[in-house]
């Protein structure tokens, strides 16, 4: 995928809609990427929770925007974690629902996107998101 192109992988990495779908078709295309597509399909099983991933212009405000897109995933938006990507701004954004929220912190978050910036850097875009998605998960609190 080249940087730039506007892609969402939604779901267990396998094509299938997200529940609530990611975005409507004419504003996203699958990610193509065997390696986020089966972080996607780990983080899942391991978590519970929806994983998607949107890389794309963000625009002037790229949390805004994360945001909003994340709220597209409609009912399925609580149990989701998004990791919202724009290369070509340098920006990185991960937005977290409530119920995703509970068992993933913000400090598990910064560092996922921490490692997912240095992979970047060497311009490693799809192995820096799947290992982001899989750090999380490692730091995801299982419930009791």
């Amino acid at each position: 995928m080249a940087p730039g192109d506007d892609a969402v992988a939604p779901g267990l990495g396998g094509g299938e809609q997200h529940p609530g779908g990611a975005l409507p078709p004419a504003q996203a295309t699958l990610i193509e990427s065997g390696q986020i597509r089966r972080a996607i399909g780990i983080a899942e099983k391991r978590t519970g929770l929806n994983w998607s991933v949107f890389v794309g212009d963000l625009g002037a405000d790229s949390r805004k925007e994360a945001e909003a897109r994340h709220a597209e995933l409609g009912p399925a938006a609580s149990k989701s974690v998004l990791v919202a990507v724009d290369p070509v701004a340098h920006r990185l954004e991960i937005v977290t629902g409530a119920a995703a929220r509970r068992v993933l912190d913000d400090r598990s978050c910064a560092l996922a996107a921490a490692s997912m910036a240095s992979t970047f850097a060497v311009r490693d875009l799809d192995g820096g998101i799947a290992r982001g998605i899989l750090a999380m998960v490692e730091h995801v609190r299982r419930s009791r």
